[in-house]
């Protein structure tokens, strides 16, 4: 399968603080989420100016990834598209359509299958597709990577460096625990028996061996929304509670749920957990995510080769893998069945 072009697609996120309210009510539409909730959210962004670090971080990504492109040989422009903020995934199709691209490999800012993080991507290019109209490019979304293996030697590599960041007597210590982004426990059974949560727990499975550790913790953060309504757990601040009242004096938290440093990384965990910590007195370190590293880049590369060469995909095998989605053309037939087609026992 040959393309001519690429397309990040991602969430957005805001570059000025008169862009905050409405990128949240974006964000948000048909969810009657209360005024008042989108207030305590908007001061999240508004504390680092207004600005998300996510589109930043995206361009920074495209610049590696044409110079990945480039290195194999492929002269692919790639452009940029979000669901929620400019630029919308709209405008980039129709910029595409308007250059003459026929067909485009899709590569998004999540690891994982799912509807947010998976099948609603594929909602965005369907969308995208009709807005440009019959003249619109093919759009191929290439499959989650929660398990390639440029993903998890890129987590393994960033909390040994935040482990660095302790000194000797914290490191004989520390706790490593996975954060990800809580989802409702509804939503996670919605694609099939908690695909998300599975697939978040077999990468952490991966992840921490290869950064040296036999034992670590898996926590979520984020979840929003009304109390009664049961998300996954525990939740990060929770954990670290019981963590602290044990006995735990350092903690290395690893995001691998993000791929980039964007608010609820940075506010979440940087900002809310580290005052915990520091309160609570534990040595709290981060991990950072893949951004813009050029082995990140290599990895969308990866997946591209994948399709262009006919290839099987490239995992990291562990105890009880857990499938994910095929590439899916158009945005057609996102996660089921082919996650349950191709679960592995």
């Amino acid at each position: 399968m040959d393309f001519d072009a690429v397309l990040l697609l991602s969430f957005g996120g805001p570059e000025g603080p008169e862009q905050v309210r409405p990128f949240l009510e974006n964000v948000t539409r048909g969810r009657n989420v209360p005024p008042e909730r989108l207030d305590d959210v908007a001061e999240h962004y508004l504390h680092f100016g207004g600005v998300s670090p996510i589109n930043a971080i995206n361009r920074a990504l495209i610049m590696q990834l044409e110079a990945a492109l480039a290195e194999r040989g492929l002269d692919l422009p790639v452009y940029f598209g979000n669901r929620n903020w400019e630029p919308y995934v709209e405008d980039a199709v129709a910029a595409m359509r308007d250059n003459g691209v026929r067909r485009a490999a899709v590569f998004t800012t999540s690891a994982w299958s799912g509807y947010s993080s998976c099948t609603q991507y594929g909602e965005d290019i369907a969308r995208a597709r009709a807005a440009a109209g019959p003249d619109a490019p093919e759009l191929v979304k290439l499959r989650p990577y929660f398990d390639h293996p440029r993903f998890v030697q890129i987590f393994a590599d960033t909390i040994g460096a935040a482990s660095g960041a302790l000194t000797a007597e914290q490191q004989a210590g520390a706790r490593l625990v996975f954060t990800a982004h809580s989802i409702p426990v509804a939503a996670d059974e919605r694609l099939g028996p908690r695909l998300y949560s599975r697939q978040v727990a077999y990468a952490a499975s991966l992840v921490a061996p290869a950064a040296g550790y036999t034992e670590y913790d898996l926590a979520w953060q984020s979840r929003s929304g009304p109390p009664q309504v049961p998300w996954l757990e525990p939740d990060i601040a929770d954990h670290l509670t019981a963590l602290a009242a044990a006995g735990t004096k350092a903690v290395i938290i690893c995001p691998i749920g993000f791929v980039a440093d964007h608010i609820e990384v940075v506010w979440d965990l940087d900002h809310e957990l580290a005052s915990q910590a520091d309160a609570a007195g534990v040595a709290l370190v981060r991990a950072s995510t893949p951004n813009a590293h050029p082995r990140f880049a290599n990895l969308a590369a990866d997946l591209i080769d994948e399709l262009r060469y006919g290839r099987a995909p490239e995992r990291v095998s562990g105890p009880h893998p857990v499938a994910g989605c095929l590439a899916v053309v158009n945005g057609a037939a996102c996660c089921p069945p082919h996650c349950v087609a191709r679960e592995e026992s």
